[in-house]
């Protein structure tokens, strides 16, 4: 299995003894008579080598939990240790390809796993292909964990590195030139052999020289969380929401318009439909840096609701890993996990045939922890090569019947930096995307605004602020004048209600699906912001002037409402012209 790894980085046991099954509930295995086994280490089940994972020891026995489908499984096969714990292959095959929960290649494999292990061909084709590597480093040079020692070619649309792994470091003695395949020898660091492709633990967070706490914007190419609900590199970030609210087209519109260098989308027990959309979608879009296909630079993976279900629990651990792989190159990797929900579901099912005592709703005690040390591998770091590098985590969370109070959504605000909370009601007037203002948070909306002063947008934090304030005053109002009447309330506030509109369908809707509007670049949602912001002050001089509200009410605002559709994505001046064009006539009125 190219996926899973028995070699490299582990636990330190050594390989070798066979116990038997003696029991199997779905993806629950009971084993005996198999010594020495140890926590986390992977054991191979059955003529089809099944691969489970000890969560639980005693003696020699041991309890499993099964990341394929144990059909066919039966008491007394054999169980045989690896000596090894669940680990991913990590190398220059990732990008630009699909691969299942536990990293093996789907791109020319059934989208589904299967006992008969169709994907033994795509395996031996992807360890078996050679890759053009070109040497940087010099022979006789001190190395340490982190250095580069070359790039490979065609691997990508952005350069893969070959870096000394951590835990290698000595004289480099030996170092090779040409083509080589992923785990053959490509230097020798200290008497170690450095191959292209290295295994690393999925559980075990890949080390960095030092965690970063500098708050620099990731930005998503979406107006309402960038303007509103910002969200450093390096954090983390939940999208929870109902049936239809727009996540997967949401987290689809991060994939691809967001800064980030490397994108690993992980599908997470959804729809197939739904994967084969995000790969439609990226393989057709044009990457802005290169010209080339986006998919070029993403890593897929994708454990559909009809593939084994303790996979969903190791994807979510594997995407962060290959995330962790491309950070410690020194780029800027985000993680998209959709969604967590189903993982979640996935740890309480597995509980409920472990007999663990269930807590609220019937997930396991754990699961606080599992959320946390989830989110808590997002992080911007210095790198032990010494650059600056990041992972941002952003987890949908699809909370039965959109209920925001049940465990996985209340446990994961816990943990997460930023909070885009989907509203039902906005989602069902066909405001997209259905972000609430009402529910969403950034708790480093302050250090981001320190961030923008400091390069050239001081006005940044006051925008947002007053942004926040006017759509919660209109909320406010909204509700009173659904009582009294619009006219009932005074000329100012019924202005506030005219601005609330304004922002919500002048800058906080976006279409996903228009060439000038699926991407909004950071000058331009600040352009769009502050026309808003300007017309609403317009507004209040006309009506403190003696100019009836109504009046003002009902002057053609759409020519402000279409500034978003027909100026370019990154249009932030032509934005500002034809907001003062506006503004003239605006001013003018009697």
């Amino acid at each position: 299995m190219a996926g899973v790894g028995t070699g490299g980085t582990g636990n330190g046991a050594q390989a070798g003894g066979t116990g038997r099954v003696r029991r199997v509930s779905g993806p629950l295995v009971e084993i005996s008579g198999l010594p020495d086994v140890s926590m986390l280490e992977v054991v191979a089940l059955g003529p089809d080598r099944i691969s489970a994972e000890t969560i639980a020891v005693n003696g020699s026995d041991a309890v499993l939990q099964a990341y394929e489908y144990t059909g066919g499984l039966k008491a007394g096969d054999a169980a045989e240790r690896t000596g090894h714990q669940l680990s991913a292959l990590l190398g220059p095959h990732l990008l630009g390809q699909v691969f299942d929960g536990l990293l093996r290649p789907l791109s020319s494999a059934p989208l589904w796993l299967s006992a008969d292990r169709q994907d033994a061909a795509e395996d031996r084709q992807l360890l078996d292909r050679p890759w053009k590597f070109e040497p940087q480093a010099t022979v006789g040079d001190t190395v340490s964990p982190g250095q580069v020692l070359g790039t490979v070619a065609d691997a990508g649309s952005v350069p893969f590195r070959v870096t000394v792994p951590p835990g290698v470091e000595g004289e480099l003695t030996w170092l090779g030139n040409g083509p080589l395949r992923p785990l053959e020898r490509a230097a020798v660091v200290g008497g170690t052999d450095v191959s292209l492709a290295q295994r690393w633990p999925v559980h075990l967070p890949r080390p960095v020289s030092s965690r970063l706490s500098d708050a620099v914007p990731m930005h998503t190419g979406q107006r309402v969380l960038d303007l509103m609900f910002p969200l450093p590199r390096g954090a983390a970030a939940a999208v929870p929401g109902g049936f239809g609210t727009g996540k997967t087209l949401l987290l689809q519109q991060i994939a691809k318009w967001s800064d980030a260098d490397v994108i690993v989308y992980v599908g997470c027990g959804e729809r197939g439909n739904e994967m084969a959309d995000v790969l439609d979608g990226l393989g057709s879009l044009e990457d802005p840096r290169t010209g080339g296909a986006l998919l070029d630079r993403t890593v897929i993976i994708a454990n559909t609701s009809n593939m084994p279900m303790m996979a969903r629990e190791a994807s979510i651990n594997t995407g962060v890993t290959v995330a962790e792989f491309f950070r410690d190159m020194g780029y800027h990797a985000v993680v998209i996990a959709d969604s967590t929900s189903r993982w979640a579901e996935a740890l309480r099912e597995f509980a409920n045939r472990n007999g663990d005592l269930p807590a609220e709703e019937g997930y396991p005690a754990s699961l606080a922890s599992e959320l946390a040390a989830f989110y808590e591998r997002a992080s911007l770091a210095i790198t032990l090569g010494g650059g600056t590098a990041s992972v941002t985590v952003i987890g949908a969370v699809s909370p039965p019947g959109g209920d925001m109070s049940e465990p996985v959504t209340t446990g994961t605000q816990r943990f997460v930096r930023s909070l885009w909370q989907l509203d039902r009601e906005l989602a069902y007037s066909r405001h997209y995307p259905a972000v609430s203002w009402r529910g969403s948070f950034s708790r480093d909306a302050d250090a981001l605004g320190r961030w923008h002063a400091a390069n050239g947008d001081p006005e940044w934090a006051s925008r947002r602020a007053r942004a926040g304030l006017i759509l919660a005053e209109a909320d406010r109002l909204a509700a009173l004048a659904e009582i009294i009447g619009t006219n009932s309330l005074p000329g100012h506030e019924q202005v506030v209600l005219l601005g609330g509109r304004l922002l919500r369908d002048g800058v906080l809707v976006q279409n996903a699906l228009s060439a000038n509007d699926g991407y909004c670049s950071a000058a331009k949602g600040a352009a769009l912001l502050q026309a808003v912001l300007d017309t609403v002050d317009a507004c209040q001089e006309l009506v403190a002037r003696g100019v009836p509200p109504a009046t003002v009410d009902s002057f053609d605002f759409s020519p402000l409402l279409r500034l978003r559709e027909s100026a370019g994505p990154a249009d932030g001046d032509g934005v500002a012209e034809r907001a003062a064009d506006f503004l003239a006539g605006l001013k003018e009125l009697r």
